[in-house]
């Protein structure tokens, strides 16, 4: 049974940085693209970060450019999300999800998903 978990989620002053993970298990992801989204109270879910199966290429969403920064380590079969100079409206629950393409962007179909982290940015 394929799972994705997500740690590390939680409350945190407006300004300040917490570090999201996401395990997987169930099969190997090491050929796949991964992201993180986040649904905020009354919005859409929305892709915030993406990562090819090498760890080079990257997909950020415009709000978290240059705050937010994704990783994966292949052998631990793991993606975190760095986030620093959160804001508001950072907050949401966050999900990982996986693909089944090598590639990474706001285009790829993301078929595994967990069950999502709260993050509450408060001011």
């Amino acid at each position: 049974q394929v799972q994705l978990v997500e740690s590390g989620g939680g409350l945190v002053q407006v300004g300040g940085s917490l570090r999201l993970s996401c395990a997987a298990s169930g099969r190997t992801f090491s050929r796949v693209g991964m992201g993180w989204f986040r649904q905020a109270p009354g919005k859409e879910r929305e892709l915030v970060a993406s990562i090819n199966w090498v760890g080079t290429g990257t997909y950020y969403a415009d709000s978290v450019k240059g705050r937010f920064t994704i990783s994966r380590d292949k052998a631990k079969n793991t993606v975190d999300l760095q986030m620093n100079r959160l804001k508001a409206e950072d907050t949401a629950i966050y999900y990982c999800a996986a693909s089944l393409s090598p590639f990474s962007g706001p285009s790829i179909e993301f078929k595994y998903w967990g069950q999502g982290t709260q993050v509450t940015v408060s001011s």
